[in-house]
Parts: C-alpha cells; structure tokens; sequence
C-alpha cells in the first residue's frame, strides 16, 4: 500500500469520526463507538489477493482464509467473503459465525488446540477443512473417519520451533508452544511421516510461526522448514500424497504511523524468494491472516467526559479503557496505541502538544488507553480515537465493571460528499447486561438448601 492510500485511508477516518457526531452516533448520550473503514478493508483483501497471485504459479489453487478471532463479526465476515477471503476459525463460535456470514465449507478451516469430538464430528459432516493439532487428536480423528466419510480436507499441524518474536505471549514456534506437533522433539518428526504413511486421506500439512512481533526472516523459515517437512513425506511415502500447504497467517501490523508495513507484497516475495518450490504449483496455499487484514481499518472513538491533572499531568478521563483495549492496558509496553485528538464536533483537534495521558472508565488506577502521548490538549466534550484498532480491540469486550458494549459501525462514502453508516453491531444495553450476569436467576443462590449434608 503506497503513502497516497495510507493518506486517503486517515483522511476517510477523520471524515468518518466528524460525521459520526454530526449524524448522532457520537455525543453525550452515545460516548464511545467502534468505526470500520470498509473501503479500507476491501482494499487490504485486494492487496493479499494480488500479492500471493503474482508470485504463485498460474492455476494453483489458493485460499485465504481470514483469522475470524481477530475480528469475530458476521457483518465483516460476510464483506471479507465477497472479496474472496475465507474463514479460519479455532472454536464452536467462530464457525457458527462463519456460517452465519455464509461462508461454505470448502472456504473454512478450523484449527482449535482444543478441539472436542463434537467440534470434530460437526467439521467433518460438512466437509469444512481440519488441521489436526496432536496424536491424541488424531485417534479421535481415526475414530471418526473409521464410522463415516468425509469430503474434509486434513492435515497435522506442525511446530517447527524455530523461536520467538518479542512478544512471547504472540510467539507459537518457540521450543514449548502448546501448539501442533513439536518437530524437534525427540521421535515427533518420525511420527508425523508415520502418520501420513498410515493415513492417505491426510493431505495437507498446516504451521504457523508468525504473529506480532515475530520478524519476517523468522515466518519464512519457518514456512522453509514445513515445505522441507512435506518434501520429505512424499518422497518417503512415494507419491505427492500432501497436496496443499497451509502457511498460517501472522504479518505485523505497524501500529506507530499510518503507513502500512511490511505489506503482503513484501511479505509474499520474501517468501517466494526462500521458498521458491512453494509456489511452483505442486502445492495448493492457504493463508491465515487476521491481524493484518483489519487493524488498521477500525478506530475506537471515546468522548472525554472530565478533563482534570494528577501531578502536573493532564489527563483526559474518556469512556474507552480496559472493556476495549485490553492487551493495552494490561500490557501497553507490547501494545501502544496513536491516539488522535477531536473538539466536540467531531474535527481534528488544533493547538500544541502536550504530554497528557488518556484514561479509561474502569475503577483501577492502570485503566490507561495511552501514557504521556503527546497530542492537542484534550477538555471536555472532546474525543480521543484509538488507532489502529480493527483487530483484537472493540470486538473482544471485557465486562470490567459491567461496561457495556460499544456500538460498531462500517462507512463508506456516501456518493454526495458524505459518510454513509451501516451498524455491524448495537451497542449493548443495560438490560442485556442484566440478562448475561444470571438476572433470570436472581434467586436461585437463596433456595439452595442452608443445612450441611446429614
């Protein structure tokens, strides 16, 4: 993505969050939202389309598949389906969600660590594609298929453990990751190509190194190592029984500016230049990407109910915290967010800098969105927009305090000039919070029994 769409990208942002409040769906009564830049999106699964396209060879079969944990919205799901994208999904949920966007099986991929012999039956009825995770797995799997046929695409994910990036929490290659097979680990790498030798119907091999914080240099050669690995199986095996390679997804996002980087460009050449019998044609490719696909099309917006100082500081105390940006606040040295300031109509805020910090409803003190940021001084009635925010943010809520839900909204263009906005989500209401904390079942703690056992 070049700097003028980085450029057109912010300039869409600002517009959306002026007319945000113009149209009412910011202000005293409503004082934090969710913003989804649709053309944004559509750009992003363009880009990954385009960028794997050029380097594979024509005719070879290609899915991506979306990470639906990084933004589990139907309405999204169903937007990244009409741009070609897939789903990957790692629970019930996430694969009730998929359906519910109508994404077909052959489009979906579940992955779960977890999976249980429910999950299994269901993803095998429908033919939707399984990445088994461990042996253990792989018997209630054997099972599975001994009692009925499948039209599933399966494989065993791998761990090539090749180390991690730095954000260890982020890192699934490292020597202990609880995920897939751990290749190095004494008799794995042998149990794997005995698995597939005993198995034909196994026909892909999955592994995922990368994830934020984890260097390009470090995905590919784990990418290297997983080729290499159903090289080997085939050769040993003696025919191409492993037909598809699944790569996983994890580019970084670039959470500092509003340039776009690494692209998937960047990413698929590097690829293509260590890996070059990948994209020969003898593979079918699915990708994993999330994160990369959606952050940076989504802002937190959040009205500063009180401005006030502690210690010389200024704070803005906003209606954005912890309920939304979780890993920020509990961890901002690995998840910093740009914050942008806005007066109380919705246009960017003027004036210097000042260090300010920008805190969150929640009643403990490290409910921080942003520490010592430096922007235009925020006072009441302004707003603070968390950037950067598409992926892992707004659509993960944490109920600290009983803080409701915010309200997701996508927009685009209107054609005359303006912003048009669809709701992706309601904002959530008192009595839904009611209803999800046991308020049908106010008294059954009092009709328990009050005497021992006898």
């Amino acid at each position: 993505m070049g700097d003028g769409i980085d450029e057109a990208r912010a300039g869409r942002r600002d517009e959306a969050v002026r007319a945000a409040v113009e149209q009412g769906l910011l202000g005293p009564g409503v004082p934090l939202v969710g913003l989804l830049d649709v053309a944004g999106i559509r750009e992003s699964a363009a880009e990954l389309r385009a960028a794997f396209d050029a380097v594979v060879a024509p005719g070879t079969p290609v899915l991506h598949a979306f990470a639906v944990k990084a933004t589990p919205l139907v309405p999204v799901l169903r937007l990244l389906r009409e741009a070609g994208i897939g789903a990957e999904v790692a629970s019930a949920g996430e694969l009730a969600l998929a359906r519910a966007a109508g994404l077909p099986p052959a489009l979906t991929v579940l992955d779960s660590p977890a999976k249980t012999p429910a999950e299994l039956r269901e993803a095998l009825a429908l033919g939707i594609a399984v990445n088994v995770d461990n042996p253990q797995e792989l018997d209630r799997v054997d099972g599975l298929m001994r009692s009925a046929t499948s039209r599933s695409p399966l494989g065993i994910r791998v761990n090539p453990q090749v180390g991690a990036g730095s954000i260890e929490a982020l890192s699934t290659a490292t020597a202990t990751s609880k995920f897939g097979v751990a290749l190095r680990d004494e008799g794995a790498r042998e149990w794997v190509v005995r698995a597939y030798a005993e198995r034909p119907w196994l026909s892909r091999l999955h592994a995922h190194t990368g994830s934020q914080g984890v260097p390009l240099s470090l995905m590919a050669q784990g990418i290297a190592e997983t080729y290499a690995l159903a090289e080997e199986i085939n050769r040993r095996i003696g025919r191409q029984q492993i037909d598809t390679i699944d790569i996983g997804g994890g580019l970084p996002v670039n959470f500092s500016s509003d340039v776009t980087t690494p692209t998937y460009a960047q990413y698929a050449r590097l690829l293509s230049e260590a890996v070059p019998g990948l994209f020969a044609g003898r593979y079918g490719l699915v990708t994993e990407f999330g994160r990369s696909l959606l952050a940076k099309h989504g802002t937190v917006v959040a009205r500063v109910e009180y401005a006030k100082s502690a210690g010389g500081r200024p704070v803005a105390v906003t209606h954005a915290g912890v309920q939304v940006a979780t890993r920020t606040v509990y961890a901002p040295g690995a998840w910093p967010l740009r914050i942008a300031g806005y007066d109380d109509k919705g246009r960017p805020k003027e004036g210097p800098a000042v260090v300010q910090d920008v805190a969150g409803p929640a009643c403990f003190a490290g409910d921080l969105l942003a520490r010592g940021c430096r922007l235009p001084l925020l006072g009441q009635g302004d707003y603070a927009a968390a950037l950067d925010t598409g992926a892992y943010y707004f659509a993960h809520h944490y109920g600290y305090n009983s803080l409701a839900r915010p309200g997701i909204y996508g927009f685009a263009p209107d054609g005359a000039g303006g912003v048009a906005f669809a709701t992706v989500r309601e904002p959530q209401t008192a009595e839904e919070i009611v209803a999800e904390s046991g308020g049908a079942h106010a008294a059954a703690l009092t009709t328990l029994p009050t005497s021992g056992r006898r």
